[in-house]
C-alpha cells in the first residue's frame, strides 16, 4: 500500500501527504505492521504529515486478527483431517520411522490449506505436531519427551506447516483474486461491447441493467439532466419505478456535488437506493441509482470499483448518445432554417406577382380610364379577378398548411355523392378549365362517401390546378372515380411532362417541387395539403406516371 501510494504521489507531482495515526501501543505496529511507517521510510523528498486521534481505531471486522474468518466447519475438516492423518500414521507406523510421519501431517496442512483456508489451516499444524507428539513419539500417549531431538522436530514440523499453510493459503487467493479479476474484465468487456451498439438512453440502460442486477441490485435508473431539469430513465419493462421527491433530490444532490449518495454513503444514508454520478472526464453527464441485493458485499471495496467502471463505461455511452442528439437538433435547426429561408423567397416572389398584376391593372384603368375601349376595360379587370384568385389560392394554402401542422383541422364528415363532388370541383375550376377538354368517368352505381365535402373539394382543386400548371394548354384532362371493395379511387390525369420515377413519393413533401419545372409558379405546398386532408379522412394518396404520358395523382376514400 505504501509503495502504490507514493508512486501515485510522484507521478502526480504530489509534494504533501497526510496521514491518520491513531494511538495504540507500540506492540501493535510490530504485529500489525505500520503504514505510517512505511511511509515515512519510502517518502524521500516527499513530506509526510502524521495526524493523530485519541479515538479508538475502527478495524473492519473482516481484518480483525482474533476473529474466524472461516466457518466452523472448515475448522472441524481440519479436526476430522488431522484425525485421518493419525489413523493412517497408526497403521504404518511400524513400517517407517517416526520422523517420516511428518510429511503426513504436512500433507494434511497442504490439503488444509488449499480447501479450507489459513485458520483451519494454521490449527492443522498444531494438532499435527500435539498428534505427533502423543501418538508416535516415546513415551507414548504422552506429551513427555524423552528425547530432546524430538522438540526439534516438533518446533520444525509446526514452523513449516505454517509457512506452507501461509504459502498455499497466498497462492490459493491468489488465484481466487485471478479468477475475480478475469470475471470483471469479462463482464466490462461485454458491457464495452454492448454500449458500442446503443443509440439511445434506453438501450444504454437495459444493457447497464443486464449486467448489474445479478451481482450489485435491482430497480435501476438513469437521472438525465436536459433542458433545465432532471428526468428520470427506466427500463421499458420497468415503467412501475416512479421517482419520487427524495429520489429526484438525492439525484440533483449527486448531479451538482459528483459524489455518490444514498444507502451505504454519508449523505442520505437512510436511503434505500445507492445513487452514483455517471461522470466523463470533462463534466457530470447524468446519475445512475440501484438498489443493493445485500449492503455489506455491496460496499466491498473490488465490487466498488467494479460497480464505478461500469458507471465511466455508461457515462461515456450517455455522453455519446447526449452529443449525437445535440447533433441531430443542430442539423434539424439548420435544415428548419434553410427551409424557412426558401419559403420566404417562394411566398415574396408569389405574392408579389399577383400583386404586380393586380397594380398594373387598376393603375392602367384609373389613368387611362378615357381612352380604353370597353374591351380592354374588361381585359385589365379580367386579369386583376384572375391574379386576385390565384392569390387568394395561394394564401388559402399557407392557410391550410397552417391548420394541419397545428391540428386545427375539423373534418365535418357527411355522406356525398360522386357526382356532386366532382360537379362542385369542376364549377369552382371553370374559368381556368376555359379552353381544355375534361373527360369525367364516374359509373352510376359508385356509393355514397362520409367525407368533409368541403375538404375534398379543396383536394380536387388542387390537382386539377396542379395538373393544369404541368401540361401543355391544349392537352386533354381527365377525372375518373370507381370503387374498389371498402374504399372509392379519384384519379386525375393530365399529359404532361411526367414525374421523374424517383421523385413520385418526394412531391408530396412540403415545399418540394420537381427540378425540372422550376419555371412554373408555385409554392410547392399544393400536394402537402393534398395529402394532409387525405390522410385525416383515412385515406392515402400517391403519383403515378402514365404509360402513354403525363402524370395521374390518385386517391382512396375509405367507405
Amino acid at each position: 500500500i505504501a509503495e502504490t501510494i507514493i508512486a501515485y504521489a510522484r507521478k502526480h507531482n504530489i509534494t504533501k501527504i497526510v496521514v491518520g495515526r491513531p494511538i495504540h501501543p507500540r506492540w501493535f505496529d510490530l504485529v500489525r505492521g505500520s503504514l505510517v511507517n512505511e511511509l515515512i521510510y519510502q517518502s524521500g523528498d516527499i513530506d509526510i504529515h502524521v495526524v493523530t486521534s485519541n479515538q479508538p481505531e475502527h478495524i473492519p471486522v473482516e481484518e480483525i486478527p482474533l476473529r474466524f474468518h472461516s466457518r466452523l466447519s472448515a475448522y472441524l475438516s481440519s479436526i476430522v483431517l488431522t484425525v485421518l492423518a493419525t489413523v493412517i500414521g497408526h497403521f504404518f507406523g511400524r513400517a517407517i520411522s517416526p520422523t517420516n510421519l511428518v510429511m503426513l501431517y504436512l500433507l494434511t496442512v497442504v490439503v488444509v490449506a488449499v480447501f479450507f483456508g489459513r485458520g483451519p489451516s494454521m490449527l492443522a499444524s498444531l494438532l499435527g505436531v500435539l498428534a505427533f507428539d502423543f501418538f508416535f513419539v516415546p513415551p507414548f500417549y504422552t506429551f513427555a519427551v524423552n528425547d530432546t531431538e524430538y522438540v526439534l522436530t516438533f518446533i520444525g514440523l509446526f514452523i513449516v506447516g505454517v509457512v506452507v499453510s501461509a504459502l498455499t493459503v497466498s497462492a490459493r487467493e491468489q488465484a481466487q483474486a485471478a479468477q475475480r479479476r478475469e470475471a470483471d474484465t469479462a463482464l466490462l468487456y461485454s458491457l464495452s461491447r454492448e454500449l458500442t451498439a446503443t443509440d439511445s438512453l434506453e438501450a444504454i440502460l437495459k444493457a447497464v441493467q443486464d449486467h448489474l442486477e445479478a451481482d450489485f441490485g435491482r430497480d435501476i435508473v438513469f437521472y438525465i439532466f436536459q433542458a433545465g431539469s432532471m428526468r428520470a430513465v427506466t427500463a421499458p419493462d420497468a415503467l412501475y419505478l416512479q421517482p419520487g421527491d427524495l429520489e429526484m433530490g438525492l439525484a440533483n444532490w449527486v448531479f451538482q456535488h459528483a459524489e455518490p449518495a444514498g444507502a451505504g454513503t454519508h449523505t442520505q444514508p437512510s436511503a434505500e437506493p445507492y445513487f452514483i454520478p455517471l461522470k466523463t472526464s470533462k463534466q457530470t453527464v447524468g446519475v445512475l441509482s440501484l438498489k443493493p441485493h445485500d449492503l455489506n458485499r455491496f460496499l466491498d471495496p473490488d465490487k466498488n470499483r467494479i460497480l464505478e467502471a461500469i458507471a465511466n463505461q455508461a457515462a461515456q455511452a450517455v455522453d455519446r448518445v447526449l452529443l449525437a442528439e445535440q447533433s441531430r437538433q443542430m442539423k434539424l435547426l439548420q435544415a428548419t432554417e434553410k427551409l424557412q429561408n426558401a419559403l420566404l423567397n417562394s411566398i415574396s416572389h408569389d405574392l408579389r406577382t399577383p400583386l404586380v398584376s393586380i397594380t398594373g391593372a387598376l393603375t392602367s384603368l384609373e389613368s387611362q380610364s378615357d381612352n380604353l375601349t370597353e374591351n380592354a376595360r374588361r381585359s385589365l379587370v379580367e386579369t386583376a379577378r384572375e391574379e386576385a384568385e390565384r392569390l387568394n389560392r395561394l394564401v388559402g394554402n399557407l392557410l391550410d398548411m397552417t391548420r394541419l401542422e397545428s391540428g386545427a383541422l375539423n373534418v365535418k364528415r357527411e355522406l356525398a355523392d360522386m357526382q356532386d363532388l366532382l360537379g362542385a370541383s369542376i364549377g369552382q375550376m371553370e374559368s381556368r378549365l376555359t379552353g381544355r377538354k375534361l373527360q369525367v368517368d364516374v359509373p352510376e352505381n359508385i356509393p355514397l362517401v362520409a367525407i368533409d365535402f368541403v375538404l375534398i373539394v379543396h383536394v380536387l382543386n388542387n390537382l386539377l390546378d396542379n395538373a393544369l400548371k404541368y401540361s401543355p394548354e391544349n392537352s386533354p384532362l381527365t377525372i375518373s372515380a370507381r370503387h374498389l371493395q371498402d374504399e372509392v379511387q379519384i384519379c386525375v390525369q393530365d399529359e404532361g411532362i411526367g414525374i421523374p420515377p424517383d421523385e413520385l413519393e418526394r412531391v408530396f413533401d412540403k415545399f418540394y417541387r420537381v427540378q425540372r419545372s422550376s419555371q412554373v409558379a408555385g409554392t410547392g405546398l399544393g400536394l402537402a395539403i393534398c395529402r394532409g386532408i387525405v390522410e385525416a379522412h383515412g385515406g392515402r394518396i400517391w403519383a403515378e406516371n402514365n404509360s402513354g404520358g403525363g402524370t395521374a395523382i390518385c386517391f382512396s376514400l375509405p367507405l
